[in-house]
């Protein structure tokens, strides 16, 4: 598997965010985009989740599955944790299984499904270590417990490629580390990762895009 983009061109908010940037990064792969606020780190890494219209250029995935948007075959985990205040850890982490797909078949679960009791959603949890807090509403998490609720979701529900934005944001350095290892298994296991960064995100082998000033 292979992402590739050529010639890429975003306009956001009336103004070119940037123009001809093309990267290419493959399966077992990292490639972390580095630059100052405002060179379009996050709308790059949004483009690719097809959240962002590209104004030019091209974007494809070798080998991954002709059925799919880039965008299905990804995770993207922004600057903001996608959690429900009112519903508890374990349903939040249920009801991104159940939009999503489980990860541990073809298709995403039935209504009925127990999914925040299957094997990876719960592992899941345990791995992030909010296992023991699995019935408190988000509303009462910290933002680094946010954070770490939203890692959980990268790995109970298995999709290809990783698109993260500062994902050490609200991480301890405990935390950090632990993210890294995720990654690590991630790559290690045929995945890819584009990830917007200011610095080192526990991924020294990765490849770096560096992206200049605003437009």
């Amino acid at each position: 598997m292979r992402l590739l983009g050529s010639g890429l061109a975003c306009f956001r908010g009336g103004r070119q965010v940037f123009s001809g940037l093309s990267f290419s990064v493959a399966a077992g792969e990292a490639l972390v985009v580095l630059g100052p606020n405002g060179v379009g780190k996050s709308s790059l890494l949004r483009l690719v989740a097809g959240l962002v219209a590209r104004s030019g250029g091209a974007l494809s995935l070798e080998g991954g599955d002709p059925e799919l948007t880039i965008g299905e075959q990804a995770h993207y985990l922004g600057h903001q944790d996608a959690l429900k205040p009112s519903l508890t850890v374990d349903e939040n982490l249920t009801f991104w299984s159940r939009y999503l797909g489980s990860g541990e078949g073809t298709q995403a679960p039935s209504a009925q499904a127990p999914v925040a009791q299957a094997p990876l959603a719960q592992a899941a949890l345990t791995a992030v270590g909010l296992a023991g807090i699995a019935q408190l509403p988000a509303a009462y998490l910290s933002a680094g417990q946010r954070r770490r609720l939203s890692i959980a979701r990268l790995i109970a529900i298995k999709r290809p490629i990783w698109l993260l934005d500062e994902p050490t944001a609200a991480l301890d350095l405990a935390a950090q580390a632990q993210l890294a290892g995720f990654m690590g298994e991630h790559l290690a296991g045929g995945g890819l990762i584009v990830a917007a960064a200011h610095g080192p995100i526990g991924l020294p082998a990765a490849k770096e895009l560096r992206l200049g000033g605003p437009q």
